[in-house]
């Protein structure tokens, strides 16, 4: 008796996909949110929480509180390209708002709030790669205002939905936490 197949494993792939059901739509849409904003569960949680307790929209309110977060601030600015990179410059120091000293990546900025990079930090291989590629592709917001002589930036207002970095749908995530 020959045999043509090899027998399936435990565990193993198969080619056959099934549709997500409306439970795994919603949790990987709040997982694509979570991942971008570098969070982990319990503070993302306890940021729906916040945002539901706020007037408006839920969904919106939420992502204007990630988008308003300084490591996000500091990377739409230009002074990191990516989001670890801006984490590790405000944890080691090197970002003031409003002249304070602030070392939490999580602070959340509001309009008016001044942002400054440390002099000290203007020529580090980092800044300067962030700077030139925010300068190249123009990736600066219209919410904020960057002066390349200070090396400051400045929130303007609150950022419309239209010009928020997560490309998501906030309703799935509102009714992910609704349930």
């Amino acid at each position: 008796m020959e045999r043509n197949a090899v027998p399936a494993r435990k565990g193993a792939p198969t080619k056959k996909r099934t549709k997500l059901s409306d439970y795994g739509v919603h949790l990987r849409e709040k997982q694509i949110v979570r991942l971008m904003s570098g969070m982990n569960e319990v503070p993302f949680r306890n940021l729906f929480a916040k945002s539901s307790k706020t007037r408006g929209k839920t969904g919106e309110t939420m992502l204007r509180f990630l988008e308003t977060r300084l490591d996000n601030i500091v990377r739409r600015l230009g002074f990191a390209v990516s989001l670890k990179t801006a984490r590790q410059i405000i944890l080691h120091g090197h970002i003031k708002v409003n002249g304070k000293d602030v070392n939490i990546a999580s602070y959340g900025v509001k309009p008016g709030d001044k942002i400054t990079l440390d002099p000290k930090m203007t020529e580090a291989v980092p800044v300067k790669q962030g700077l030139g590629e925010t300068q190249k592709r123009s990736l600066r917001p219209s919410f904020l205002e960057f002066d390349p002589q200070t090396y400051t930036g400045k929130l303007l207002r609150w950022p419309d939905r239209s010009e928020m970095s997560y490309p998501v749908k906030e309703q799935l995530l509102v009714e992910f936490y609704s349930k």
